[in-house]
């Protein structure tokens, strides 16, 4: 069938929603979209269930079409083209499970959780005023400005083995006056 019947018919369809014009492009073109999909790796069945909705869609949307912008034949395998990516989409979608850990928000927190919180920092900056100057730095470097001990110790061109031991001394420091504090409470 050429081009021009093909514009015909559709034109056919699209004016008088011509049935018989309609059956007869749905023989030359339902196989052939069947064939396509097929070799683009589509299952037989989904093939054939894809090409039936394409030209479904093309009886519905006949008054759309165009014979100044494209052929029937590259119109109609657009529309399959575009149903096979909209399943194909629809398939790699997983299903939501509503009980996946990942989509339950957390716990509402405690009202006395956010005085806790502010607590345990006054206690940790009251045990940090405690610590010698050149820990408290290298400590700030450390857990602030998330350096490595290698990186510190280019930076402040100590030896790697005397910033390791003053974070070290730091943070037994901090350990002995928090369980200090936490105690005598």
């Amino acid at each position: 069938m050429d081009r021009e019947r093909q514009a015909m018919l559709m034109q056919a369809v699209a004016d008088a929603g011509d049935r018989a014009a309609f059956a007869i492009l749905y023989d030359h073109f339902a196989p052939r979209l069947k064939a396509y999909m097929m070799r683009l790796g589509t299952p037989e069945d989904v093939a054939e269930e894809l090409a039936q909705e394409s030209l479904i869609v093309a009886w519905r949307r006949a008054a759309t079409f165009d014979a100044a912008q494209a052929s029937v034949a590259t119109w109609l395998f657009t529309i399959a083209r575009n149903k096979r990516i909209d399943r194909l989409r629809r398939e790699k979608r997983p299903e939501i499970d509503p009980a996946d850990p990942a989509l339950v928000p957390d716990d509402a927190p405690a009202p006395d959780s956010g005085v806790d919180q502010a607590e345990t920092e006054a206690r940790l900056r009251r045990a940090m005023q405690g610590l010698p100057a050149d820990q408290m730095h290298l400590l700030q470097l450390a857990f602030f400005a998330d350096l490595s001990h290698r990186d510190i110790a280019a930076r402040e061109k100590l030896p790697l083995g005397t910033v390791k031991s003053r974070i070290r001394l730091a943070l037994a420091r901090l350990r002995t006056q928090l369980d200090g504090e936490a105690g005598g409470d």
